[in-house]
């Protein structure tokens, strides 16, 4: 476990971490598909050749791409069919804005660095280098310092957040930076071998149509590796602050944006046409002083509500009630109280005719009713004591 979390914790808290499961294949029902966003040749860009910086050092995309996003932004919630627009997303670019020019900023990256950690412990699983990468979300890239440039050669990082890739972690890998919105990537298709995403796709409005265009970023056979917030997040959060409302003012308002749904996952990215697919959960459980400590910390990592329907004040007689429910029902021995983070680890990869492919139905030679009468080979030192 990171130490910096260690650092968050009180009095004989602890950090709990518990795999729940681990399966090749999700399925699921799905939720409504989305018509992906499909840029042309001259609004997106491929190579090192197609960037320039500006003076403050990120690489700019020129005004037409931005006009062309725009548009495209437009012709895809038409053509989406029922995709949902729950998140404000030019205040999430605020509060992760505002976040990242705190002054001790790097004091609210324990979680984000240790999910960082967990997700390029997932590249290195992988036996391969990759020439070019690409982070979406990385914030200040959280997960290339833990990763060598003998796996990833180049890298490129995007996030919606300016101040957050002017504040970006060093690392050994040669980047370079692109100020992109996540739910529309200004790359061709085919380009990159790998792509990674920490701890920022909860926030999209458009999940599979995000999920698309990460697939079709990818070269054959490339690899996506990503991780995201769960539903279970902030449950303990999320309930005090319901029955304090509840209480105090007759009724509740949202005031923890909704996550997606384990269940939703796999199905999700198999309709984005990704394939052998692995997904698994993590829950990082960290331990406070108190409700406003929660909420503090969250705030401090850019994580604070954006979605439309929130409620845009809190009153003290309520919040001090939920502050007395969060003790009540959730309270450590130690006077702490915990904050349960579910992440949401995803593996998948784009068609190749050199992957391995199930075999055709009826194939088979040997029925499943016979595989308690097949008999063990014998092992060589056993045939020779023989």
């Amino acid at each position: 476990m990171n130490n910096a979390i260690s650092k968050r914790l009180i009095g004989g808290g602890s950090c709990m971490c518990r795999r729940l499961y681990s399966t090749p294949t999700v399925r699921y029902p799905a939720a409504p598909q989305a018509t992906p966003v499909r840029l042309s040749q001259g609004d997106a860009v491929a190579d090192w050749s197609h960037f320039h910086n500006n003076n403050n050092g990120l690489l700019s995309l020129s005004q037409h791409v931005c006009a062309a996003r725009m548009s495209h932004q437009k012709t895809f919630s038409s053509m989406a069919g029922g995709t949902m627009n729950v998140f404000d997303r030019n205040m999430k670019r605020k509060q992760k804005n505002w976040a990242s020019m705190l002054p001790d900023t790097q004091k609210y990256d324990y979680l984000r660095d240790e999910v960082g950690r967990r997700v390029a412990d997932r590249v290195y699983d992988i036996a391969r280098t990759f020439p070019l990468a690409l982070d979406v979300g990385c914030g200040r890239n959280h997960i290339a310092e833990h990763l060598s440039k003998d796996i990833v050669e180049r890298l490129f990082l995007t996030d919606i957040s300016e101040n957050a890739l002017k504040q970006k972690k060093e690392s050994e890998i040669p980047s370079r930076c692109v100020l992109a919105d996540e739910e529309f990537l200004p790359f061709r298709a085919n380009t990159f071998d790998l792509v990674v995403s920490s701890m920022s796709l909860h926030w999209i409005n458009d999940l599979p149509g995000a999920f698309r265009q990460i697939q079709q970023v990818l070269k054959p056979d490339g690899v996506f590796i990503g991780a995201m917030v769960g539903g279970e997040t902030l449950y303990e959060l999320r309930c005090s602050l319901q029955l304090a409302e509840l209480e105090r003012e007759g009724g509740f308002a949202p005031h923890v944006s909704p996550y997606t749904a384990v269940t939703d996952l796999g199905n999700l990215m198999g309709r984005a046409g990704f394939t052998m697919l692995t997904v698994d959960v993590d829950e990082i459980q960290v331990h406070y002083p108190g409700i406003l400590e929660v909420m503090k910390d969250l705030q401090g990592m850019g994580e604070s509500n954006c979605a439309w329907n929130r409620k845009s004040m809190l009153h003290r007689d309520t919040l001090l009630a939920a502050a007395a429910i969060y003790q009540e029902m959730y309270g450590q021995e130690d006077g702490s109280v915990p904050a349960t983070f579910e992440i949401l680890y995803m593996i998948g990869w784009k068609p190749h005719e050199s992957q391995a492919k199930p075999a055709r139905r009826g194939s088979g030679n040997v029925s499943f009713d016979e595989l308690g009468k097949l008999t063990p080979p014998s092992s060589p030192a056993r045939s020779k004591g023989q």
